[in-house]
């Protein structure tokens, strides 16, 4: 009797895990819910539920005198980033943001179609290691090497001297909104060095999206009569437009929340970043610093939009 009793629990046990197993088999929508359900909760309860008690923060109030924050309700905060100076920082931000995405998918796209058509087994390697290198350095020494570079005196200056450009460089430095006293104190300065540190995101998306292009299009595109010029411009660029647009997507949305090279490179001036950091840090006006964190929200979310039309989810 005793034995049968044993015998009789693992089967039951058995049993039950085969019916639950033939239940999950027969509604993968609810297989897949019971993976999803965990990881979601925690996103939502860790990522945008602190990020909304943020967000909730910017309609409190605070006060100049006392430095401290009280939980009256208010829109002072909102309205406040349409005042000059602050809708200057914003400005500032969003322009160089879509100045530094234009100018990567430039220099990206050479690189990108070369590592597609033209590089197989280790000479591809190579250039993967090659981009991807750069982005194994610590950001903050990639950026602090740069105030080096482009320093009075710098590398950067030797070889403006050397190649006779120094003239040119000096008629660049003059022009208001994109030099300064030095490279490394110009908003050209500022441009390069995000240009730099965000090229590796531009490069990878782009040449995934040209490697998915069939050689068939354009060996029937050169049957057809057309020119390599030609081909370019009606095959190969629209069907990379895709990868571009994945590819301005981390540009532009890691352009609009940085802090750390506006406040190392380039001329006074805050960022949306450092304007945060700024006022939580330095001044602990919370409420304002939680309101100008909407601007990035509100800005990448209309960016998404309009990238999603031009099919960057499908090439991510």
């Amino acid at each position: 009797m005793s034995q049968t009793l044993a015998h009789s629990a693992p089967m039951s046990g058995q049993t039950l895990l085969r019916r639950f197993s033939n239940l999950l088999y027969r509604r993968p929508n609810l297989y897949l819910s019971l993976l999803l359900i965990p990881p979601l909760l925690w996103f939502g309860a860790i990522y945008l539920g602190s990020l909304l008690t943020l967000l909730w923060q910017g309609f409190y109030t605070f006060d100049d005198f006392s430095m401290t924050v009280t939980p009256d309700l208010t829109l002072t905060n909102f309205g406040a980033l349409f005042n000059p100076a602050n809708f200057d920082v914003i400005q500032r931000t969003l322009s160089m943001a879509i100045a530094v995405s234009i100018a990567s998918a430039i220099v990206a796209f050479p690189i990108a179609y070369y590592m597609a058509r033209y590089t197989t087994g280790k000479t591809k390697a190579f250039f993967y290691i090659a981009v991807m290198m750069p982005m194994w350095a610590s950001y903050i020494v990639k950026a602090y090497a740069w105030t080096l570079l482009l320093a009075k005196g710098g590398v950067a200056q030797w070889f403006v001297q050397h190649l006779g450009l120094e003239p040119v460089l000096q008629v660049i430095l003059g022009i208001p909104g994109v030099g300064g006293s030095t490279l490394s104190t110009s908003h050209l300065g500022r441009f390069l060095v995000f240009v730099y540190i965000w090229l590796p995101f531009m490069i990878l998306p782009i040449q995934a999206s040209l490697e998915r292009l069939p050689p068939s299009l354009l060996q029937a595109s050169a049957d057809l009569g057309a020119q390599p010029r030609q081909t370019f411009m009606h095959v190969i660029l629209p069907l990379s437009v895709p990868g571009i647009a994945a590819g301005s997507i981390f540009t532009f949305s890691l352009t609009l929340g940085d802090f750390i090279v506006p406040q190392l490179i380039g001329p006074p001036g805050y960022f949306i970043g450092s304007m945060v950091y700024a006022q939580q840090g330095a001044i602990g006006n919370m409420p304002m610093a939680a309101a100008f964190t909407l601007v990035p929200i509100v800005l990448i979310a209309i960016y998404l939009s309009i990238v999603k039309r031009l099919g960057a989810f499908d090439a991510l």
